[in-house]
């Protein structure tokens, strides 16, 4: 415990951002960092508690009351190397998780949290500017080659956890360029993909070959992967979004939130939009539907593409401002929250369930809403409509795709369409094959995905070689 009454001296201090008006002039990330004196301070505000409850929230079981320790002390190059003992990517989730560790956070239930991922991003931030992160290549090979489908962080963690002890590993990339969700969901204004890419070329030098360009199901066999590979690893995603299937759904400017932004994404980084019809907010009334963090990023696009008006839709009842802390911790807990895309300019609406889709010409005019009560029952008399020329559906993913690979194989499913597999061998009902991130659990978070990939890369380490080393 780097300084006892830190908890009690220290007020939590958080990073900034640059201004709203500064900030959607461009897509580059705009979290201003803490000093390195204030990172300090702040990781003296850990009690090192008896009970860690903020492991409790931790899916990837960071050791955080012992890397805040390390950064109070300046022994940063060891509190990276605690920190990658459990999390891969700390980077990632430094930016881009909601932090359930720090509602779980002791300090939390009568004061702030500790500021768990800041610290964590910036003991990531600083072990890469040290140089401190180098490719860790296996110093003998395993003699067993595995195929990973998908590139997201359950598929990267599972790949290089495995090429570290040995693996031949090869990952299967539909898109052009490795990350997933990572690099074609999240944008670049909350994860520069210059981070990805240094990662790859990490991994990459560490023996990971990675096939981009390549749908597994259409460009390549499915079973054929599972005939060539002593052992295949799904980690695809849930990729099936949530539709809304009411009168006018068809119209055109309807479109999913993962048909409109990655096509940002790619523009930004130059690569080709694609053969679907270009999707652009500038000048428009965009109507997001949906209010998570897909429609977060939906809002923050459309504000710097140059949309005229941003409204976010939610069908469930405005949550409180403030949690019960005592009855909900330490447990993640409901309450209203403000993204930084919130702050850039946008309208929120909650308990509205869209009744139809209006048009002219077959393309989008309006929607047609009704109020709903807390049974989600429709309020009669509080019918309105919304003038929109852009809408985007943000409510989730309900499932991974099916098409291709997954027919193909034929493995269980779920009562949810996921594949089926526990949390222990993470094998699938098909000899070989075996599945985690979303497209086992469903849609999750990235560190949970993470948590997947590296629990995953044991479980077929065990299966290939009859005993690991690679901790769960």
């Amino acid at each position: 415990m780097g300084k006892v009454t830190g908890f009690m001296e220290i007020d939590r201090v958080d990073r900034r951002y640059a201004p709203a008006s500064d900030r959607i002039r461009n897509y580059r990330e705009f979290t201003l960092p803490l000093s390195e004196e204030a990172t300090r301070n702040q990781a003296a505000r850990c009690m090192n508690c008896g009970i860690p409850y903020c492991h409790n929230g931790c899916p990837v079981n960071n050791q955080i009351p012992d890397w805040n320790d390390l950064v109070f002390r300046d022994d940063w190059r060891e509190a990276s190397r605690n920190l990658h003992s459990t999390n891969n990517f700390p980077e990632f989730t430094g930016r881009v998780c909601p932090a359930p560790c720090e509602a779980s956070c002791t300090l939390n239930l009568q004061d702030a949290p500790v500021t768990i991922k800041t610290i964590e991003c910036a003991i990531v931030d600083r072990a890469w500017r040290e140089g401190w992160l180098t490719p860790e290549p296996p110093a003998h090979g395993a003699g067993k080659r595995v195929a990973i489908v998908g590139s997201g962080p359950a598929g990267l963690a599972c790949a290089q956890q495995l090429a570290r002890v040995g693996h031949e590993v090869h990952v299967y990339e539909k898109n052009a360029k490795a990350g997933g969700l990572l690099r074609y969901g999240i944008p670049d204004f909350k994860l520069e993909k210059t981070l990805i890419d240094r990662r790859i070329e990490q991994m990459t030098a560490e023996g990971v070959v990675f096939h981009c360009g390549v749908a597994v199901g259409r460009d390549v066999a499915a079973a054929a992967l599972v005939d060539e590979y002593d052992a295949v690893a799904l980690a695809g995603g849930a990729e099936a979004s949530r539709d809304l299937p009411v009168p006018g759904r068809e119209l055109a400017g309807v479109h999913f939130a993962m048909d409109f932004l990655p096509q940002q994404n790619r523009r930004v980084s130059g690569e080709p939009v694609g053969t679907n019809e270009p999707i652009h907010a500038a000048g428009k009334n965009v109507v997001v539907i949906g209010g998570g963090d897909t429609g977060s990023d939906c809002i923050g696009t459309s504000i710097r593409q140059g949309a005229l008006k941003v409204t976010q839709l939610e069908i469930l009842p405005i949550p409180p401002k403030a949690e019960d802390k005592l009855l909900t911790w330490p447990n993640w807990p409901l309450k209203l929250r403000t993204s930084s895309s919130h702050e850039e300019g946008a309208e929120r609406d909650f308990a509205v369930m869209t009744r139809n889709f209006r048009g002219e010409n077959g393309v989008v005019t309006a929607l047609d809403c009704i109020r709903i009560d807390d049974k989600m029952k429709p309020i009669p008399g509080s019918e309105f409509s919304l003038e929109a020329d852009l809408v985007l559906l943000a409510m989730g993913f309900v499932s991974p795709t099916r098409e291709g690979m997954l027919d193909e194989l034929k493995v269980a499913l779920d009562p949810r369409g996921n594949v089926a597999a526990d949390t222990k061998r993470y094998a699938a009902s098909r000899p070989k094959v075996f599945a985690c991130g979303d497209m086992r659990r469903g849609q999750s978070l990235v560190v949970w995905a993470i948590r997947e990939g590296r629990q995953c890369a044991a479980a077929i380490d065990e299966a290939l070689t009859g005993a690991t080393v690679l901790p769960r």
